[in-house]
């Protein structure tokens, strides 16, 4: 269905949000009408970040915000993001922003989000008009596409198993006109034996979602998303305590599909594949066990040394599947590994692939489009801690060092034709409320793969109009 726009139309009744820093305050407030002036001494207005003053006009309605921001160009790109929730019911105006006035919308979109399936939640009812040369509607499809994603992850594992991703896949490609295919019971059993081996324990059946839109001869691109609605971790159990945020290890599969929907929205001249292996690791008598060896679609056995690695083994498949074609790009994303969290923490994806210049691309675009990651080592001597006695590889190294490392190499191992593959393992959640990002479930690294494909694969605006 189509998305309502909500950054409105220049209007000249929109109320001024005028940005300020310490340095310009004395020079702002000499020119402020008396009354106002007035107002803002006796609130104690410091023009400092995010210090906010709500200042009347002659008629005592509201004709003025001040907002304190950082001096020099250091100022937080979401600072915006915290007016929303602060300022009453109207239309508003940014002025003197010292940023960039797309991502000062798009934090003011992304702060309004709330997920409201449960209960019913109010969103903030400041509207803001859309900066001077900012394409509202492109702000909007991204923050639609986070907000769809958001929901997906927030959503808890009762109402969120394999099929409902299914079902959410197949809306995504009916909106755009995509191809969407599953791939289930036996012949997933057949093909992608370690996504089956994974989700056989769950009543709720394991699957494949592939999803593919754009012309056939167009370049490449593959994005790949761990979706496990919930992991007990299997026969090796997680405690209770590790348990309560499972909910979000589906958080690679909404990833894809966000930026999928943003590249699609878009129209960027790419022949887009989605991939989703989606289970749901559970106990039963039919698990698989510490020390199965089980087939892969590519053909290398796999020793199981945990049952809690099972992200790795969901991907292995589906990166072998996408490698069967060799794109030019392929992404992954996932919740893989607490080693990841305890190096860079909750809000930086690690980052992972051989290709240095990419690397360092995704690190600037990450920084501009405020949706940042860190590139980490794919050591290639600490492929041995994979090494197993009765199989080509174990699923873990079997001890405490380099877990994130060690478990990009293993899915290295499964996607060797694609010519640049790059494995990104995220948090997916916000543990406390940010500007532009409230507690919860997070899409992490979607903007930033699809600023990058845009940048290089959007046809110029220049050659559209001669076309």
């Amino acid at each position: 269905m189509p998305r309502v726009t909500t950054l409105l139309p220049a209007t000249e009744d929109a109320i001024p949000i005028r940005c300020v820093d310490a340095a310009g305050w004395p020079a702002l407030a000499a020119e402020l009408p008396p009354l106002a002036a007035a107002f803002a001494r006796a609130s104690g207005f410091e023009a400092k970040p995010g210090r906010t003053a709500l200042l009347p006009g002659q008629d005592g309605a509201l004709s003025l915000v001040l907002f304190g921001v950082e001096a020099g160009g250091r100022s937080d790109p979401f600072a915006v993001g915290r007016l929303p929730e602060a300022l009453p019911e109207g239309t508003y105006r940014l002025e003197g922003l010292p940023g960039d006035p797309a991502l000062a919308a798009l934090a003011w979109r992304l702060s309004g989000y709330r997920f409201g399936r449960y209960r019913e939640r109010a969103a903030p009812k400041a509207r803001l008009v859309a900066p001077e040369g900012v394409d509202a509607a492109e702000i909007d499809r991204i923050a639609d596409a986070v907000a769809a994603g958001r929901d997906l992850v927030n959503t808890p594992a009762n109402d969120l198993g394999p099929a409902e991703i299914e079902a959410a896949a197949r809306a995504l490609a009916a909106r755009f006109g995509a191809a969407c295919t599953v791939i289930s019971g036996e012949a997933l059993e057949q093909g992608f034996p370690l996504i089956a081996a994974v989700g056989r324990a769950s009543p709720r059946a394991p699957r494949l979602i592939d999803l593919t839109w754009g012309a056939s001869d167009a370049p490449r691109v593959t994005l790949v998303g761990k979706g496990v609605v919930f992991d007990t971790g299997g026969l090796d159990i997680k405690p209770s305590a590790a348990m309560l945020l499972m909910k979000k290890d589906m958080a690679g599969a909404a990833v894809a599909l966000a930026a999928a929907e943003m590249v699609m929205g878009a129209g960027l001249p790419l022949r887009l594949r989605v991939l989703i292996p989606t289970v749901e690791n559970a106990v039963a008598g039919d698990a698989f066990r510490p020390g199965d060896v089980l087939a892969s679609r590519r053909g290398l056995t796999v020793e199981i040394g945990n049952t809690d690695a099972e992200g790795r083994l969901i991907l292995a498949d589906a990166l072998s599947l996408a490698d069967e074609e060799a794109p030019e790009l392929v992404f992954d994303f996932a919740t893989l590994t607490g080693a990841a969290r305890v190096a860079l923490g909750p809000d930086l994806p690690a980052l992972f692939t051989e290709d240095d210049a990419l690397a360092a691309e995704l690190a600037a675009t990450g920084l501009v489009v405020h949706d940042p990651v860190w590139r980490m080592p794919l050591w290639a001597p600490y492929a041995s801690l994979l090494d197993s006695k009765v199989a080509d590889l174990n699923n873990v190294s079997g001890g405490p060092f380099a877990g994130a490392v060690t478990a990009a190499l293993f899915l290295r191992r499964f996607a060797p034709a694609a010519k640049t593959h790059v494995h990104l393992d995220l948090y997916g959640w916000n543990p406390s409320t940010k500007p532009g990002r409230p507690e919860g479930g997070e899409v992490q690294t979607a903007r930033l793969v699809y600023a990058l494909l845009k940048s290089r694969y959007a046809v110029p605006s220049a050659a559209r109009s001669a076309s």
